[in-house]
């Protein structure tokens, strides 16, 4: 299962990051999020975890806990095409 992680502190690193769901279950892949202009973290991740459970029982165990000072957002993560659309993208004047 594909899980979102929003929320993070900029420092957290991807070691950190898969650290905090071990703790649930075996972790395929963390990634924070870099920027690719800047190469600082853009705050959010995404945590793969093979097994269903232990990633839903990870969803509940870590959503609103801290980590490395802030409270963490995480939940099933949802395919691009899937999320609802985040405002007007038309041109700007």
């Amino acid at each position: 299962m594909n899980i979102f992680v929003g929320n993070l502190s900029f420092q957290v690193t991807d070691a950190e990051l898969r650290s905090a769901f071990e703790a649930y279950g075996q972790v395929a892949s963390a990634n924070v999020i870099m920027d690719k202009f800047t190469g600082k973290s853009r705050g959010f991740g995404f945590v793969e975890m093979p097994n269903a459970n232990e990633a839903k029982a990870a969803i509940e165990g870590l959503n609103n806990k801290d980590l490395n000072g802030r409270a963490i957002r995480v939940n099933e993560a949802q395919p691009r095409a899937d999320r609802p659309p985040r405002g007007d993208r038309g041109p700007r004047r």
